[in-house]
């Protein structure tokens, strides 16, 4: 009788540590919703930030919101640009060279999903209003990550609407 003892106490234990190990676990990837919220302010105050430089003919501000890194991958009008040079390139080429001009930028729509603990997927609308009235404009889909440094985007696909 005292065996069963032993072994039911034994197997209750092991039952309750599992359970507390498999708990503890499972909450380092989940985020509480108010880490995530604060999660989710601090990506879209990148992107806040961003807006403000571009307005502000800021290209290298602008850029401080994208990972400075040969792996940054940035796609829009079908053509990959791969490393943050090239895509301050590309930005410079389309906007910041003579003849271009930067226009005001505008996000909106912003949805920010929280991926974990490190990492968001942002959807949304960005708009130019340039000075001759124009207004190009189009959708983005963005991947940041969280670096020590901060947020960054590591994937940015814009689309331009026709």
């Amino acid at each position: 009788m005292r065996d069963r003892f032993v072994i039911s106490c034994f197997l209750v234990l092991f039952l309750f540590l599992f359970l507390f190990c498999g708990s503890l676990i499972s909450g380092q990837t989940a985020m509480n919703p108010s880490n995530q919220d604060g999660a989710k302010a601090a990506v879209e105050q990148v992107l806040r930030t961003q807006q403000e430089a571009w307005n502000r003919r800021d290209l290298e501000g602008f850029m401080a919101g994208y990972w400075n890194s040969p792996e940054l991958t940035f796609f829009s009008g079908a053509k990959e640009h791969d490393g943050w040079q090239a895509t301050i390139e590309r930005y410079r080429a389309a906007y910041a060279s003579p003849g271009h001009e930067m226009g005001k930028l505008e996000f909106s729509g912003l949805r920010i999903e929280m991926l974990g603990a490190d990492a968001a997927f942002v959807r949304g609308a960005w708009r130019l209003t340039m000075s001759d009235g124009k207004t190009p404009h189009g959708l983005f889909t963005l991947v940041f990550r969280k670096f020590p440094e901060g947020w960054k985007i590591v994937h940015d696909h814009t689309s331009v609407a026709e």
